[in-house]
């Protein structure tokens, strides 16, 4: 993983629609010889909105969600939950903001204490540990175990389509953490439980080239997890090919996962 470090964006600011309502009311009596017709049309246009509105103009379904929530729909069927498992016995690490909670290492792994953003889906990662493998022109490269949550339902939904999300989040991952161009053979791709807990686990084996950087492949697992909330939680572990004795970490993480409410 590049340690490169981002400002999180600000969210941008919810726009509000023009509401429009009519209403129209029509009455008419006719009788005998003569006729008398009475019609009284009452049409009653509304338009509220915030200065700065422009009528006519409806935002999208889709504008003022967030990019996951908006590239993946609720899902039409649920997908199963496991029995609630018992705490896991060792350390561990809890990232409560995310809602989970995980096996924590020992030396060389140290608590991770920055605040990392990258990509387009600009997922914070908070919470974890790392361990410097290499130092290079780019600075360091890093072996990870990170969370953090992200939104992806709808209004106030927790309805998730986590294999639609994984695979949103996955793209952003190789698209942005690493150097580009890069080749992934997938090793995992599987709805699961972790902890009890709906979840879509992705783990693959990108390989890559960058100038000075000894690396050239990385073994990777993400896991969406549904914690029961509009943001699902996100799992990341990194373990490059100059340190592969580590790749038994990414499946241990994933065994320890257990939802902290």
């Amino acid at each position: 993983m590049k340690d490169e470090i981002r400002p999180e964006s600000p969210p941008p600011p919810p726009t509000d629609g023009v509401d429009r309502r009519m209403l129209l009311w029509f009455a008419a009596a006719g009788g005998g010889i003569a006729v008398v017709g009475v019609v009284l049309v009452l049409i009653l246009t509304l338009t509220s909105g915030l200065p700065g509105d422009t009528p006519g103009e409806q935002p999208g379904p889709s504008e003022s969600l967030p990019p996951l929530a908006a590239a993946c729909p609720p899902p039409t069927e649920q997908p199963p939950e496991g029995e609630e498992m018992p705490p896991y016995e060792g350390d561990v690490t809890v990232d409560e903001a995310s809602g989970i909670s995980y096996k924590a290492f020992d030396d060389p792994w140290l608590p991770w204490t920055q605040n990392w953003t990258q990509g387009e889906l600009q997922v914070s990662y908070l919470v974890g540990q790392y361990f410097v493998t290499e130092e290079y022109a780019g600075g360091q490269y890093l072996a990870s175990i990170l969370s953090g949550h992200v939104p992806a339902a709808v209004n106030d939904g927790t309805d998730l389509d986590l294999k639609c999300v994984s695979e949103q989040v996955v793209a952003d991952v190789r698209d942005n953490y690493y150097p580009q161009p890069n080749e992934m053979e997938s090793i995992r791709d599987e709805a699961v439980v972790l902890g009890g807990r709906p979840a879509w686990i992705r783990e693959f084996r990108l390989s890559f080239t960058q100038e000075g950087l000894t690396a050239t492949d990385e073994l990777v697992g993400v896991a969406l997890i549904d914690v029961g909330r509009a943001e699902a939680a996100v799992l990341y572990v990194s373990i490059p090919g100059t340190h592969s004795e580590y790749d038994d970490v990414v499946s241990e993480v994933m065994d320890s996962v257990r939802p902290t409410g």
